[in-house]
């Protein structure tokens, strides 16, 4: 007989199926994102520096919602969010072909606002409820996977007709939009009742991480990944097309397979590869990766600038557990919400300031967007190091306090 799922993992379950909705509309539309601004008259320049601008928006509204919003509305505001963004989303599909640039602006800012905080928002939900470096890895690979299957419903279409209808960037657009619908429905009719007991404000979190060295790091490292993540690969799509030649249909394709097999890597990493040695875990997570950049950067090689492309994808989802899991599982749930608030904030300045890079890059080709990346991933990389060392002597002062404890029983 069936074991029956208990509230908690019922709980979770509905919190991840929303998160699987969201992404693949996300994925779906976002993934020609770009194209269609493209198609709208927007150069490469214009296009990094808009979703910028919503980047950085989304850096105020994550700041204003952390320290204002209380745990017992996150349900609320979470589903409050994902009507907006549909709305949003519509008024993207009809400004599509028209002439009104600012319009469209204002509608990419909100698309990438709402975007970011849904994603910051989720996992201080699934805390409410449990918590693990586990979960935290399950709820990310969740949205890579959803995210990938949402391109992949993008290659299906592009290219298609339905009743005589062709399928283009706006039609994936109008699907993103449908998609959002079972999404708000979950969200809906989720029954968790969060505290506020449980929260705590984002001043007090910020003194606790400026007061620790491990989690100043942290910060520093989760804003340092965010920038040399998309000071390579930012305009990715526009790179694919326009730089290695690749039609919107091959390029969807390619994204598609390597970003599944990205799923597939992080998967089996989390429950198979995981190295013993953390060291040995950030070189072949980054190490290799910033090779394959350098070699780029020598050779200037359009196959050898696909493969540092195809390496960079491929690792990004392996390892989160032990990379940023277990700093984010230091803290309290009374504060995960504020933490987590604080922690995006640094993630996504880091992918401003990416996405900024990219856009001045771009124009000098493939070796100079990853030559500048490279330079930035050394510092990852010597600051992902620290971090070990930080937390491996936490590990020794907590053990060497729990002998002595133990001696002094001993000896009464």
């Amino acid at each position: 007989m069936k074991k029956p799922r208990s509230k908690t993992a019922k709980i979770e379950f509905q919190i991840l199926a929303m998160l699987a909705f969201f992404s693949v509309s996300v994925g779906l539309w976002e993934n020609f994102r770009q194209l269609w601004l493209q198609d709208n008259g927007f150069t490469a320049s214009d296009v990094s520096m808009i979703t910028s601008v919503g980047i950085l928006a989304s850096v105020v509204g994550i700041v204003i919602v952390g320290q204002n919003l209380k745990p017992r509305h996150l349900k609320n505001f979470m589903l409050s969010v994902l009507f907006v963004k549909a709305l949003d989303l519509l008024l993207l599909f009809n400004l599509d072909g028209g002439s009104d640039k600012l319009l469209i602006n204002i509608g990419i800012v909100v698309d990438v606002l709402t975007s970011c905080l849904i994603v910051t928002s989720v996992y201080p939900l699934i805390t409410t409820v449990i918590k693990s470096n586990r979960v935290y890895s399950k709820r990310k690979l969740v949205e890579y996977l959803f995210r990938d299957l949402g391109i992949l419903v993008g290659g299906v279409l592009i290219g298609w007709q339905l009743f005589a209808i062709p399928m283009s960037y706006n039609i994936c657009l109008l699907a993103s939009i449908v998609l959002l619908i079972p999404g708000m429905a979950i969200m809906l009719r989720l029954n968790v009742h969060p505290t506020d007991k449980a929260s705590g404000s984002c001043t007090s979190v910020l003194k606790y991480i400026l007061n620790s060295k491990l989690q100043r790091h942290y910060m520093l490292y989760a804003f340092l990944s965010a920038t040399s993540f998309a000071a390579a690969l930012g305009l990715k799509m526009l790179m694919l097309t326009n730089y290695l030649h690749f039609s919107a249909s091959v390029a969807t394709n390619y994204l598609l397979i390597v970003g599944l097999l990205s799923d597939i890597i992080g998967i089996v990493a989390l429950r198979y590869f995981t190295p013993k040695n953390d060291y040995i875990t950030i070189m072949i997570k980054f190490g290799l990766r910033l090779l394959a950049y350098a070699i780029v950067v020598f050779a200037t090689d359009p196959f050898l600038s696909l493969v540092a492309v195809t390496w960079s994808i491929l690792i990004s989802t392996a390892y989160e557990d032990v990379t940023d899991g277990y700093y984010i599982n230091l803290v309290d749930n009374r504060y995960q919400f504020s933490y987590s608030t604080i922690k995006y904030v640094m993630s996504y300045l880091g992918e401003a300031l990416g996405m900024l890079i990219c856009g001045v890059t771009y124009e000098f080709g493939v070796g100079a967007m990853l030559g500048v990346a490279a330079v930035i991933t050394v510092v990852q990389i010597i600051v992902a190091f620290r971090l070990i060392s930080l937390r491996l002597s936490r590990r020794r002062v907590r053990h060497s306090a729990s002998r002595a404890r133990y001696s002094e029983r001993l000896v009464e």
